[in-house]
Formats: C-alpha cells, structure tokens, sequence
C-alpha cells in the first residue's frame, strides 16, 4: 500500500513564497512519477505540476504556474516538492500530492493517471 503525505500549506502574502513536500512510501520512490493537483473553493481540481520518473527529467506546468512554480524531487527521502514563487491570491487552493504508481504515457496532467492521492495541505494566499 503506498502512503501519500503532503506538508507545507499555510496562510501566505501576495507575492510571496512557500514549498510543499510530498513524502510517498510502498516501493522504491524512483519508480513513481509524481503530481501535484489543486482545487479551490467551489471549483474542479486541476493540474498544477508533474515530474517524471528516475531522475525527473521530465517536468510539467499548467500555464498559469509557469515561471512561478517549479517541481523537484529528492529520490533519497522519498520526497517530491513544489516550490511556489510569487503566489497570488488565485494560486489558494487544496493542494494534492499524486503518485503515478504504473507507467503511463507522458504528459501527466489527468487526474485518471494517477493511482494514489495524499490528504491534500491548504495554500492560502491573502492580497
């Protein structure tokens, strides 16, 4: 069984910064490609972020993060992060860390390729 944990979400100033962490358990954390989703108030969750298997060599963003946001990995603690710059008060959100757990086709930015899903941690961005 794979365990999905985010941490890093608080209440944060416009234009300011904050990191989200993603610890994800079950199996050797190279072999999981990761996501990152949000949804906010009244809204449908959306893509955010994604990094590819292995190494990470491949990364993703949906338009409006591009620029500000940027996903990383640490395969040694398991971790996956989002580093989010600039936030905006549009940018607050659930935060949803995803795993990837078999192969999918690249890109990465449908919620159906993804096997498991953390809690969620609350970004509040006020103006």
């Amino acid at each position: 069984q794979v365990q999905v944990v985010e941490s890093g979400g608080e209440l944060v100033q416009a234009g300011g910064s904050l990191r989200l962490s993603c610890a994800a358990s079950g199996r050797p954390f190279g072999s999981y490609a990761m996501g990152w989703f949000r949804q906010a108030p009244g809204k449908e969750r959306e893509f955010v972020a994604a990094i590819s298997w292995s190494s990470g060599a491949a990364t993703d963003y949906t338009d409006s993060v591009k620029g500000r946001f940027t996903i990383s990995r640490d395969n040694d603690k398991s971790t996956v992060y989002l580093q989010m710059n600039s936030l905006k008060p549009e940018d607050t959100a659930i935060y949803y860390c995803a795993v990837v757990g078999t192969r999918s086709p690249w890109p990465l930015n449908e919620d159906y390729k993804y096997d498991y899903w953390g809690q969620g941690t609350q970004v509040t961005v006020s103006s």
